[in-house]
């Protein structure tokens, strides 16, 4: 994609395994997923690295559960992940969240400059991830889960939430 997707793709990410896999190498490789409502799975399915081909097939998930819970499955590593070349491709394993902001430009008022803040990022230990591994990612209470002022405020949650004068409200 453009400049942005590409930025954007840098930043946010679910990624149990991100290299530069080539899923057209076999006519056995596969990307599927499944959502059943409660869960959203996308498995990488004998998958080969581009131009490591010899070095065999990955199989690996995520799971993205509604309750916010996320679990990545390695069912075949055939390396460490470490001795995989990252000149072509980025190698990653983990989370990251972020946002584009379209700011005025102070030199052409008519055009906008884009600025992406990466503002989390969980990155997992690649050289722990090998055959027949999982990691569990298990999201810590917010103040979204509450469904009312009175909830929030009342909270044994150390939120330090406080009332917004803009918005009316306690946040």
């Amino acid at each position: 994609g453009d400049v942005i997707h590409r930025m954007l793709t840098a930043t946010q990410y679910i990624a149990p395994l991100m290299a530069n896999f080539n899923p057209s190498y076999s006519r056995n490789s596969t990307v599927q997923y499944l959502d059943n409502g409660t869960v959203f799975v996308v498995q990488w399915d004998k998958v080969y690295l581009q131009g490591k081909e010899d070095i065999g097939s990955f199989t690996f998930q995520a799971a993205l559960h509604s309750t916010g819970r996320i679990v990545f499955g390695y069912k075949e590593i055939p390396v460490p992940v470490l001795q995989i070349s990252a000149t072509q491709h980025p190698v990653k394993a983990g989370l990251s969240d972020a946002f584009m902001v379209l700011n005025p430009s102070p030199d052409v008022p008519e055009s906008r400059r884009r600025t992406i803040y990466e503002y989390h990022r969980v990155e997992l230990d690649t050289s722990r991830i090998c055959s027949l591994s999982a990691v569990e990612f298990t999201p810590l209470p917010t103040c979204l889960q509450h469904q009312s002022c009175e909830m929030c405020v009342t909270s044994e949650l150390t939120f330090n939430c406080s009332w917004c004068h803009v918005l009316q409200r306690y946040l």
